[in-house]
């Protein structure tokens, strides 16, 4: 891509040069930006009860409407706060600095005071979208606000930050050029996610499949008298969760007994977001005082997690598989295996979409959905003889493991497409590249 003629240097460090007729400008020499409203919950008279935004709706690039409020407003609120097209939305406090604009999704709606709305006078707010989206995921925001407390861009914290103005016909055609070029990536990216999605159905299928018929195509089946597993080998047994062995339960480990070292122990928010199907090291650790108030676990053990905020979440399970004695926190359930079974086996069935079917039937609750020792005692399972099990856990080794390496590759790829992405906007915000088209 060309570069213009002649630069100038902006005054602005990170900005370094920009197109000679080009201008830098504080946001509040050229819009206005105003904050929302309180919440307010009750109708202090002659007020009017309607929908607005608030942080949560404001993601990047675009409103997201699956959970709009609703509050009460003045007269002269509903005047002053009403959304126009246009208008840009920014996050006062959380992720701060993320913005969307507002395209009239709704025919009325206002905005509460974790949102800035920002109105471009003499620009084009379609191009300061994407400066702004320039700024956050740069960290630009970041550094403007007091991370010492909880941070909040305000008012007069984005009211000074620098922006690249170029002339408003370029201002058009640098915003129309990265609609079209960010439009062809978001395309690439959504096409990866869903391949992505396919070899994670792939990778359940097989998985499902293996603990449920066997490897062996020719081998003769039997009806299995429930109907989410249908035929199963003739040699296999149908029985209950209760009969693989005993099931205990964790006790609570609080976030301040956790130590830099110590005795190695598992919690229950770290099943979900920090191991997968077997954990081989443990990263937390609790003192040798607090380990005598826990429970400890051994090499084979089944851990499920006792309740999620799902019905996909609950009963999640992982095998801990390391050679040291470990504890384990609360709302984690404990299943100690007999000697006969192989433990990785028995992970891959946990996993498998007709035990997590039925985990859901039996999950509790709306919030916060709980499962219970007792209810997963009577989760039915098809059980292989041993050896068998052995060969289905080297069979679904090789191909969860294929499988993963593909799918770690499309996550490869498409974090390249959004570093990509990120620098086309930088490059063409800023004017180190041309874009016009005469």
């Amino acid at each position: 891509m060309r570069k213009y003629m002649k630069y100038t240097d902006s005054g602005v460090e990170w900005i370094d040069e920009i197109p000679v007729n080009w201008s830098i400008k504080s946001l509040k020499h050229f819009s206005e930006i105003t904050l929302g409203k309180m919440l307010t919950n009750e109708n202090k008279g002659g007020y009017f009860y309607k929908p607005y935004l608030r942080s949560y709706n404001i993601q990047s690039e675009k409103v997201d409407l699956s959970d709009v409020k609703e509050m009460w407003f003045s007269f002269d609120e509903l005047k002053s706060l009403k959304l126009v097209k246009g208008d840009l939305l920014v996050n006062e406090g959380g992720d701060v600095g993320r913005t969307a604009t507002w395209n009239e999704e709704l025919s009325e709606c206002y905005f509460q005071n974790s949102v800035n709305r920002v109105q471009v006078h003499n620009g084009f707010s379609h191009f300061f979208l994407y400066h702004f989206l320039l700024h956050h995921f740069t960290g630009y925001f970041d550094s403007v606000v007091n991370r010492v407390s909880i941070p909040h861009l305000t008012k007069e914290k984005l009211s000074i930050v620098s922006f690249c103005f170029p002339p408003l016909p370029e201002q058009i055609q640098i915003a129309a050029f990265l609609d079209r070029k960010t439009s062809i990536i978001d395309d690439l990216i959504q096409k990866k996610l869903r391949k992505i999605e396919l070899l994670k159905e792939q990778r359940q299928s097989i998985i499902t499949r293996a603990v449920t018929k066997g490897l062996i195509p020719e081998v003769t089946m039997k009806d299995s008298g429930v109907k989410w597993i249908g035929g199963m080998p003739e040699h296999w047994e149908l029985t209950r969760i209760n009969v693989l062995g005993h099931f205990t339960k964790g006790s609570g480990i609080k976030k301040d007994e956790i130590t830099v070292s110590g005795k190695p122990c598992i919690r229950y928010g770290e099943i979900y977001t920090q191991y997968e199907r077997i954990v081989y090291s443990p990263i937390s650790f609790i003192s040798e005082e607090t380990s005598q108030q826990c429970v400890r676990i051994f090499k084979g053990d089944i851990l499920f997690t006792g309740s999620g905020e799902t019905i996909e979440d609950i009963g999640k399970s992982v095998v801990y598989y390391g050679e040291d004695d470990i504890f384990v926190g609360g709302d984690i359930i404990i299943l100690r295996l007999r000697p006969d079974l192989d433990p990785l086996f028995i992970s891959y069935m946990m996993n498998s979409s007709y035990v997590i079917h039925q985990k859901s039937i039996i999950g509790k609750g709306e919030i916060i959905v709980h499962i219970y020792h007792k209810d997963l005692k009577d989760v039915v399972i098809c059980l292989p003889p041993f050896s068998e099990q052995n060969e289905i856990v080297e069979y679904l080794d090789k191909k969860t493991s294929e499988i993963d390496k593909q799918v770690d590759l499309e996550n490869r790829k498409i974090d390249l497409l959004k570093e990509y992405r990120q620098s086309l906007i930088s490059e063409v915000v800023t004017g180190k590249i041309d874009v016009r088209t005469n």
